[in-house]
């Protein structure tokens, strides 16, 4: 029996109309307009290009309006094909209050909005969360497993290290405001006004907006950045091995 229309578009747009794993034409030229609009949205906050092609990066935006409004009806129209139990009426309402239908809504919320409010232009950098709701479809979507699993599967070392960084974190602040805190008390006056200093120190960022003055200030700094060296190499060790262990589990299970 041939599949109708609303069958074979809603195979397109379900990601995996062949079932190999593969995104749908539907699907890519949705990434390619995603794409294009969050492009657009960046170029337009460059005030030099907007006052030389605005007229072009609104009538743009008209476009991307019109092709997240056509996708979001047609979700709706093709949600009855969806093989899960249940009325038509339900399953739409399903996909409405979906996360995939919730940020179809939200996109084209964003894209639409500013056209009566200017000021919120910056929101349709948003159209970024479609892009991961399609990455979660076809090949992507064992990919974003993997990756969870790897998560789950070494929460505990996770743990350990974030409870260790929150340690370091008090640690650092309270011993420069211990230590600076009567000699530059409007940065390290306090344990919370510290705490920027300590972020961003065990972190390795460094700006150097904040920084010790005394020799017992700066001995503590040296302990709290080496400190810091480490305690970024430990989750990023421990992620890197859970997630080949994941990919290495998963060859398996193809294998098998």
């Amino acid at each position: 029996m041939t599949p109708s229309l609303r069958q074979r578009t809603w195979l397109q747009l379900s990601g995996d109309p062949v079932g190999d794993g593969r995104l749908s034409l539907v699907n890519w030229l949705l990434v390619v307009v995603i794409v294009a609009a969050v492009t657009c949205s960046i170029v337009a906050t460059e005030p030099e290009i907007e006052s030389r092609f605005g007229v072009q990066l609104n009538a743009l935006e008209y476009v991307f309006g019109a092709c997240f409004a056509l996708e979001y009806a047609a979700r709706i129209w093709t949600a009855p094909e969806n093989p899960e139990a249940g009325s038509a009426g339900r399953k739409r309402l399903r996909f409405i209050l979906s996360p995939l239908g919730l940020v179809d809504l939200a996109v084209l919320v964003v894209t639409l909005l500013p056209m009566l409010m200017p000021g919120v232009a910056v929101l349709r950098l948003a159209r970024l969360l479609r892009l991961l709701m399609l990455a979660k479809l076809g090949r992507f979507s064992s990919a974003f497993h993997d990756l969870a699993r790897a998560i789950h599967d070494r929460r505990y070392e996770l743990y350990v290290t974030i409870s260790l960084a929150t340690f370091l974190l008090l640690f650092g602040a309270a011993a420069l405001y211990l230590a600076e805190g009567d000699v530059q008390p409007d940065k390290f006056g306090s344990i919370p006004r510290a705490l920027w200093w300590s972020i961003i120190t065990l972190t390795t960022v460094g700006y150097g907006d904040v920084s010790p003055i005394t020799p017992l200030g700066k001995v503590m700094a040296s302990i709290v950045a080496l400190a810091g060296i480490g305690l970024v190499a430990m989750p990023t060790g421990i992620m890197a091995a859970a997630f080949s262990d994941a990919m290495q589990r998963h060859r398996g299970e193809e294998k098998d």
